[in-house]
């Protein structure tokens, strides 16, 4: 079994400025153009990058870190 290591950016301040951003959004990420169920934070595109046992990074906000 895989462990997952999903961890808030150690940047106080880029947490709190993307949760004031999550909320003027309704919770879309606030850095996607589009506004659609895939796009709720956490968006589609980075649950399908901590799918990907090889990928170690931030999302698109910068909020979440996925640790290999």
């Amino acid at each position: 079994m895989i462990k997952l290591k999903i961890l808030l950016n150690p940047d106080k301040e880029i947490v709190k400025e993307v949760r004031k951003q999550l909320i003027r959004t309704g919770g879309y990420c606030p850095y996607m153009l589009i506004r659609s169920p895939a796009t709720l934070c956490m968006c589609e595109d980075f649950r399908a990058k901590i799918a990907d046992p090889e990928f170690e990074g931030y999302c698109h906000c910068l909020m979440y870190y996925k640790q290999k």
